[in-house]
């Protein structure tokens, strides 16, 4: 264990010289003052839900007892689908494992070392953000010291399994496909999110807590909510241990946690064992030419856009070809396809009918959420593809520097390569979605309208803010969203739409209101609802040119420094 304590001590020493940057304890405080306003929300939100539960006579502990379960099996899945990503980027393109693997240390110590970076890196958020959750739980039910102690002990061991099936499953599949198409490994991964998050869904049976209606009698119901999950699973013996822990049966739980531990144990044997045989062999591999998942066709490519001026033509040539070759963007793509198919299938499936306000009411006002929700996708997709992209230059930036055009074409064409998709997907979604909400023509046409503003808005904040905040040092660009500047963007991001959206509330509201009573707008009304839509206008104008202009200060400033 000494040589993996040595591996991990470069980690450690970095985080601990991070703390003494005075620069830092403003971007510390606020990071903290937003992280605990979602804690504190988060906690609120259960509290409230589980004190509700406790007023349904006879059916609230079931509830909340399948909450629970509910709730774990997310985590546990949430562990798996952050710990496959973080395994495969520790464990084979981290910058420092040319050096690390030419160091006279067994093979399967620096697999351990890596191991445990990425199961602190990919447990961590996920486990600060679920303890309100138990927390909650505790303090509804009266529970006492021991269920408190055995969140730890049960969500540790959760932690370590996630973690090592997840190494287990990068190393099998390293070694399966030819290190030539390892792109392929990202496309496989890709697809098994899918599996395991279509999976997850369809295990929680959520339509069960909504819709007793589907069972046969009040007892059949009672009776599927309360049937135990998979024994199988290991979220399955973290709820038997917290819910025995809520019972005050110490025995029960602490059995149950032994499952856990000594699940744990075994994976991380297995594991290592694994690691021994075909760690360094897969390394190998990935080191190798790494193929392209689409063939390279450059002179295509240049006949496709020849209609584009000299310096914008190299550039959209270069940025497709960098986002073909970026192997992380294949996982990304796969996951945010499932989660809009998902997004799309919820409004297909609701039960407006059964709904007490009227219909076409109803209808009208979740298509106008819906454009604020649609947005806040357009911003989650922009904060993973638009705001990297100054970044994803990395130390090849200078080349761009001193390109004979001035760095605010190249930001504006990279605002115009990336507004276009988005501008294609958001307006494709919320024109599906209203389709299925059956909406008036009206409320169509202002969705369409709302969104095609509200687009270049935030591929403008994901630009100009991105090339204020560059970092082209990171190992994964991707991750510079996670930092000050992504945290500023997602903010001004929501700001600009919230600001949109509540000009735009009022006018609606007056608007399809008189609609329904077959009434005419007053004219104070009329220049109302006309200087409303005209300040939006402005906003989303202001917040194309001004990110921009931003951007290209601070950007130039930093690199004459």
């Amino acid at each position: 264990m000494k040589q993996v304590a040595i591996l991990l001590s470069p980690r450690l020493l970095s985080f601990r010289n991070k703390g003494f940057a005075k620069d830092r304890s403003i971007k510390f405080i606020l990071f903290a003052g937003i992280g605990l306003s979602f804690w504190a929300g988060i906690f609120a939100i259960c509290y409230r839900v589980l004190m509700y539960f406790q007023r349904v006579e006879g059916l609230g502990n079931i509830l909340a007892s399948k909450l629970l379960s509910m709730v774990l099996l997310v985590f546990f899945s949430l562990l798996i689908f952050s710990s496959i990503l973080t395994s495969l980027s520790n464990l084979y393109l981290s910058r420092d494992l040319a050096f690390v693997h030419s160091l006279p240390v067994p093979s399967e110590k620096i697999f351990l070392a890596k191991w445990i970076e990425s199961t602190i890196d990919s447990s961590w958020m996920v486990v600060v953000y679920t303890i309100p959750v138990f927390i909650s739980y505790g303090i509804v039910f009266n529970a006492g010291p021991f269920f408190y102690a055995d969140i730890a002990l049960t969500l540790f061991p959760l932690c370590i399994i996630a973690s090592a099936l997840s190494s287990i499953l990068v190393l099998a599949t390293v070694i399966i496909l030819p290190a030539s198409r390892i792109r392929s490994i990202f496309v496989f991964l890709g697809l098994a999110l899918l599996v395991i998050l279509y999976m997850t869904f369809r295990l929680l049976r959520p339509e069960r807590l909504v819709n007793p209606e589907n069972f046969a009698s009040l007892l059949s119901y009672l009776n599927n909510l309360s049937a135990p999950s998979s024994p199988l699973l290991p979220s399955t013996w973290a709820f038997d241990s917290l819910k025995a822990a809520l019972a005050g049966d110490v025995s029960h739980a602490l059995f149950n946690t032994s499952l856990s531990v000594s699940c744990a144990g075994f994976l991380i044997f297995l594991s290592i064992l694994i690691a021994r045989a075909v760690y360094f062999k897969g390394f190998s591999k990935s080191q190798a030419s790494m193929g392209l998942f689409f063939h390279r066709k450059s002179n295509k490519l240049d006949r496709l856009f020849s209609f584009l001026p000299g310096p914008a033509k190299p550039f959209v040539v270069k940025e497709i070809k960098t986002f073909l070759r970026d192997q992380a963007q294949w996982s990304q793509i796969f996951l945010i396809g499932a989660l809009i198919v998902i997004y799309t299938y919820n409004f297909s499936v609701l039960p407006i009918e059964q709904s007490p306000i009227k219909t076409v009411y109803l209808q009208n006002l979740l298509s106008f959420l819906n454009v604020a929700l649609a947005a806040f996708v357009l911003i989650s997709i922009a904060a993973r593809f638009v705001f990297p992209s100054i970044s994803i230059e990395g130390s090849s930036f200078w080349i761009v520097r001193s390109a004979p055009i001035p760095i605010r074409t190249f930001l504006w064409i990279k605002f115009f390569i990336y507004l276009f998709p988005l501008l294609i997907l958001s307006e494709i979604l919320i024109i599906v979605t209203n389709l299925l909400l059956n909406v008036t023509p009206f409320m169509m046409y202002l969705s369409i309208t709302t969104l095609f503003f509200l687009t270049p808005g935030v591929v403008s904040l994901g630009i100009g803010l991105g090339a204020a905040y560059p970092d082209f040092n990171s190992e994964n660009p991707a991750h510079t969203v996670t930092g000050f500047g992504g945290l500023v963007f997602m903010i001004m991001s929501a700001a600009y739409i919230g600001a949109v959206i509540v000009l735009e509330a009022g006018p609606v509201y007056t608007i399809f209101m008189s609609g329904i009573r077959d009434e005419s707008l007053s004219c104070f009304q009329l220049l109302w609802i006309i200087g409303s839509f005209f300040t939006a206008f402005v906003i989303s104008i202001l917040a194309i040119i001004l990110p921009m202009r931003f951007g290209e200060k601070r950007l130039i400033g930093g690199f004459s420094r």
